[in-house]
């Protein structure tokens, strides 16, 4: 009897498991690598693994890009639905009218570009060592960067809510930014303002001169 006992225990441990697994497998969301190159395709996720290289042309992604340590991504012209995430990455470029329906998170890695990309979410970039430039996007949240040490260039971007940058060495430079809230070290980094057109000098007016004096009539003798 408790040999049975001891056997039922075991078999409802082990489909427990399996059951557990099966769940857990259900539950994670499909990604597909890029390593080389991949044009106009369709993708659940996307992630480019530690050290690889990718490139993507044209390419649709529904869900996330995830860009490993070491890793490099070059897209141009893609559309993501949800986030591109990259944590350690040695560069990313994001470009050529892209959009991305979540945010661009870049942090703690080497180079970055964003450059005209609308993003309905934010721009994060955080404690990167190389040149950054944010330009020419559209972005619907925040565009946000922060302690990092390569230097930032931020020019002509169309942002609904704040431009905020805060302890980079050195500060970033630009121009042209629209935002509600241009913050700390972006805080002359707006629209040039406008310059007056100048009025016209006023002509000196004619100063009135004395009435001519009467030419004498010489009467003959």
């Amino acid at each position: 009897m408790l040999r049975i006992l001891t056997w039922l225990i075991a078999l409802m441990v082990v489909v427990g498991i399996r059951r557990l697994s099966l769940d857990t497998t259900a539950a994670a969301p499909l990604a597909d690598e890029c390593r080389g190159s991949i044009g106009a395709q369709q993708f659940e996720n996307l992630i480019v693994p530690d050290g690889a290289a990718c490139v993507l042309e044209g390419t649709r992604i529904d869900g996330n890009i995830i860009v490993g340590t070491s890793a490099t991504l070059m897209a141009n012209n893609i559309i993501v639905g949800g986030n591109i995430q990259a944590e350690g990455s040695t560069n990313v470029t994001v470009q050529g009218n892209a959009r991305v329906g979540g945010s661009v998170q870049i942090k703690q890695g080497g180079g970055a570009t964003v450059d005209g990309v609308n993003v309905t979410g934010d721009i994060q970039i955080e404690s990167n060592d190389d040149f950054l430039t944010v330009r020419g996007n559209i972005v619907g949240g925040n565009v946000q960067i922060f302690q990092n040490r390569g230097g930032a260039q931020v020019i002509d971007n169309r942002i609904d809510a704040n431009l905020q940058c805060k302890e980079n060495a050195p500060p970033p430079t630009g121009s042209g930014n629209q935002a509600t809230s241009l913050e700390d070290q972006c805080a002359s980094l707006g629209s040039a303002p406008t310059q007056p057109t100048p009025s016209p000098t006023p002509s000196p007016s004619a100063t009135p001169g004395s009435p001519p004096s009467p030419t004498p009539t010489l009467i003959a003798r």
